[in-house]
């Protein structure tokens, strides 16, 4: 979700965008379930766990993971405490580079798109992961992003969502090379950008269209203990500029038509538009602007819209019923006035492909099952993040929290306690082992694809 700046019209564009993010994730912590989740897992699941939680070297794993835990809390203020707005992630990713480097992945590297990806080689023959966390907030520079201490919660802009991930990721890589423990298939660490505001998911489809055998991925983002995010939450953005000669209020009335009197007639009709309930499908107006005084027939005006659905086909469907009425609102301004000097443009501003993760896949079996050997009952959830585009692309994707209590997503007060933290941060870290696989211990779950075409 990436805001770039273009003016007046898209620094309101952002502020919409940022209240409805913030309901987007509130929603995954909440825990609202969009499927049910499974009753039982298939036996390679179960067998693959109980040998995990049983072997030495892995309870060894778990216990450096909880050792770890003050030392990632630092590489978490650290993080924090270097802004990362949209576009403007170089500066963090340029830290986590550092930090992968200096615990092992010597050959991580800061990609052409801003990302920061480093590949931990399994023993060879297995299937390749990524897991992940994004770099960028939806604050803007200047934003103080000092971590604060109070009532032992840890306070600062953007520091459950996400850089709580990036400090677990920086853990994960920690304890496994302290310990020596190989996996079977390759882990790919990722710290990528573009998931916040209108980035498009720039970071994923550039790392998606770069290696094209990635075989799954599982993100970590503040998702509460338990939930597993599955579903994709699709959306279209649009900004829409209205254009007309304008005139004097009075002189002119009558001879052209008003820029903001189009976008009202565009709005109310956008406003009557009809979408399903299931799946879930929305629309809003997010902004308006335009004009230039209040005794001037505006010669121009801005609206930008946001369309979503948990399904693409009906996202689709309400996405041409906007695009009409705006056409229909722009032909009944200008009859009104027997004029035909009434334009309006569109920009597509907002580009996230939905799509979803089946309840009964592999994937998610594996991380219901790693939540009932950490007695934590398992809610499927949905919302948008950067697994919409493995999604899309029929790569089997899921997010799940790092650990931690979290809230004020998107707020100046966004906080997180990170009291036994670790608990989370070791959860999420056996269901990846047993997607890979642990070298003399278990085979990976998770099945080997065909590379993509490109």
């Amino acid at each position: 979700m990436i805001c770039k700046p273009m003016g007046r019209p898209l620094a309101a564009v952002s502020l919409a965008t940022v209240a409805l993010l913030a309901s987007a994730v509130t929603s995954a912590q909440t825990l609202n379930a969009v499927a049910p989740t499974p009753s039982q897992v298939r036996p390679a699941v179960e067998q693959a766990y109980t040998q995990l939680m049983a072997a030495p070297q892995v309870q060894k794993l778990l216990e450096a993971v909880k050792a770890d835990h003050e030392r990632s809390v630092e590489d978490l203020k650290m993080l924090t405490e270097i802004e990362a707005p949209p576009f403007k992630e170089q500066k963090r990713a340029e830290a986590f580079l550092a930090r992968m480097k200096a615990l092992g992945l010597a050959d991580a590297r800061i990609d052409t798109e801003g990302n920061v990806v480093g590949v931990r080689k399994g023993s060879g023959s297995g299937p390749k992961l990524v897991i992940s966390a994004h770099l960028d907030t939806v604050f803007p520079a200047g934003t103080d992003v000092k971590v604060k201490e109070r009532d032992g919660k840890l306070y600062a802009p953007g520091i459950s969502d996400d850089t709580r991930g990036l400090s677990v990721l920086l853990s994960w890589l920690k304890v496994l090379n302290d310990n020596q423990v190989k996996t079977v298939g390759d882990l790919v660490f990722v710290g990528n950008v573009g998931e916040e505001e209108l980035g498009n998911l720039r970071g994923m489809k550039h790392l998606f269209a770069e290696h094209r055998d990635i075989d799954g991925m599982v993100g970590l983002e503040p998702v509460a203990d338990g939930g597993v995010l599955i579903l994709g939450t699709g959306s279209h953005r649009y900004e829409f500029n209205f254009k007309g000669p304008g005139g004097h209020s009075f002189g002119a009335f009558g001879e052209v038509p008003s820029a903001i009197h189009g976008m009202g007639r565009a709005i109310a009709k956008i406003a009557d538009i009809q979408t399903p309930s299931d799946p879930k499908t929305t629309f809003t107006v997010g902004t308006v602007a335009g004009g230039t005084s209040v005794n001037t027939i505006a010669p121009d005006a801005r609206m930008a819209v946001d369309i979503r659905s948990n399904q693409m086909a009906p996202l689709l469907e309400t996405e041409k019923k906007v695009l009409a009425a705006v056409d229909q609102a722009v032909v009944e301004e200008n009859k009104r006035w027997n004029v035909n000097t009434l334009s309006v443009s569109n920009k597509l501003i907002g580009d996230r492909p939905g799509g979803m993760t089946a309840a009964d896949s592999v994937i998610v079996e594996a991380a219901v099952r790693s939540n009932t050997a950490f007695g934590q009952k398992t809610v499927l959830t949905g919302a948008s993040t950067d697994a919409n585009l493995p999604m899309s692309l029929g790569v089997p994707a899921i997010i799940i929290g790092g650990g931690g209590k979290t809230g004020g997503f998107h707020a100046l007060t966004e906080w997180i306690d990170v009291t036994d933290g670790w608990k989370g941060a070791q959860n999420s870290l056996v269901t990846v082992l047993g997607l890979v696989g642990v070298q003399g211990v278990s085979q990976p779950l998770l099945e080997k694809r065909p590379p993509r075409a490109r």
